[in-house]
């Protein structure tokens, strides 16, 4: 006998049940305001020029030097500790095990995601190196110095992986190349293997190609809207910004063609208006591609256009999460799952036994992305906290213990039924 049972939503529940996720009504981005001309695409910091002295800190106090790639990039706050760079500790884990290089300049990413703390709308009241992303800070810092300290013996970085991060801006396609080049020459992509996490509004096939012939392994891309209406709402005209779903499906299925199976993959962002059968659709429809889906839980970045909307409530999020594992590694369909009439999973259409066994192995609670070294449903890229705080864990760091495997059958909504659980 299984040792959880899926507890099962009224299959008639109307307006007058919990709200426990995030519909779409509710999830309207605010409009962006204009920017005052003195700060649009980075004049303040072009204007005064100031040189950059090694290592920035983010700090809005201080006018950010004048940074640009392929010869400076920013790393989470995170990998700049992994690294080294900066001092600190991460709440039960050793950082990170993915080096995120993410590509910077004074006049910013060019894009208005309204979910997304580097996004342009931004440019009114802070400089792009001193914006937040993901929760965290992005130190700036000198690409050779990054490679300098992964060079000294790659084969015992802590680094699991490298993702060279593309932003919207003219340059972001030519500086990929050059620090891709610069990363290669020094570092085997066997010892480190390398993703791009793309910019499909810049890009063509043949930039797919190019990345592939220098080395990278794996290529990957932010839809982050489940479904067209939302990815036009905060990705597109909605909020006065210039990517498209149909060009982002254009470079992934290119991505697929270049990369092959299991070598691709996109971000998906849960908890900004889709319903769950919507999202583990998607889920299904990159899996059958060949590909791998990357879980977000949304979080209200701070100074986003988002930044007043409610987090993913945990049952939904935990529902998608052990769904689309199911999907991606164990063999599960999303035509066999059974949905209520809100489309939130009541059933997952595989056996309970089978369904008990995963939940207790945890690994589907973990940060979903890029593979790791040891098994390929273990992230390499565990961005600490990147869609949380420490108090209230959305993707797992680390391994669950017992006590987080306990709350994460609260959030499921799954009970005990054998002693050892009871």
């Amino acid at each position: 006998m299984s040792c959880i049972e899926p507890s099962r939503l009224p299959a008639n529940a109307g307006p007058a049940a919990p709200v426990d996720h995030n519909e779409f009504a509710a999830m309207q981005p605010r409009a962006p305001a204009p920017t005052p001309a003195e700060r649009r695409n980075g004049a303040r910091v072009k204007s005064a020029d100031e040189r950059p002295n090694g290592v920035y800190l983010p700090n809005n106090n201080l006018l950010a030097p004048h940074m640009r790639s392929p010869e400076y990039v920013q790393l989470s706050t995170a990998a700049a500790m992994t690294l080294g760079i900066m001092p600190g500790r991460m709440h039960r884990c050793g950082c990170t095990r993915c080096l995120n290089l993410l590509l910077t300049y004074p006049e910013g990413c060019r894009a208005n995601c309204a979910y997304c703390g580097l996004a342009r709308h931004r440019e009114a009241e802070r400089d792009y190196a001193d914006r937040n992303f993901i929760r965290v800070d992005w130190p700036a810092v000198p690409l050779d110095r990054v490679i300098d300290i992964v060079a000294r013996d790659p084969a015992a970085s802590p680094f699991h992986r490298m993702c060279i991060s593309m932003i919207t801006h003219p340059r972001s396609d030519a500086d990929t190349v050059a620090v891709l080049e610069a990363w290669t020459r020094r570092i085997d992509p066997g010892a480190i293997p390398v993703s791009i996490l793309s910019n499909p509004t810049t890009m063509e096939r043949a930039d797919v190609v190019r990345l592939k012939d220098l080395g990278a392994e794996i290529f990957t891309v932010a839809l982050d809207a489940a479904t067209p209406a939302i990815f036009e709402r905060t990705r597109g005209k909605g909020v006065q910004s210039p990517h498209k779903w149909e060009k982002y499906w254009e470079i992934l299925l290119a991505a697929r063609d270049v990369f092959g199976p299991r070598r691709f993959g996109a971000h998906v962002i849960i908890g900004m208006g889709e319903t769950e059968a919507e999202a583990l659709a998607l889920v299904q429809r990159i899996v059958d591609l060949g590909g791998h889906s990357h879980l977000f839980c949304f979080f209200p970045e701070r100074g986003s256009l988002m930044d007043h909307l409610p987090a993913t409530p945990r049952d939904q999020w935990r529902r998608v999460q052990l769904a689309r594992y199911l999907i991606d590694y164990a063999g599960a369909r999303v035509e066999r799952m059974r949905f209520d009439e809100q489309g939130r999973v009541v059933d997952y259409g595989v056996p309970a036994g089978e369904l008990d066994r995963i939940v207790r192995e945890g690994v589907a609670f973990r940060t979903s992305g890029c593979p790791g070294k040891f098994r390929d449903d273990v992230s390499a890229c565990d961005r600490p906290y990147g869609d949380s705080p420490p108090s209230d864990i959305a993707s797992y760091p680390f391994q669950p213990n017992a006590r987080d495997l306990q709350r994460i059958r609260r959030q499921l909504g799954v009970r005990a039924r054998d002693a050892e659980e009871a």
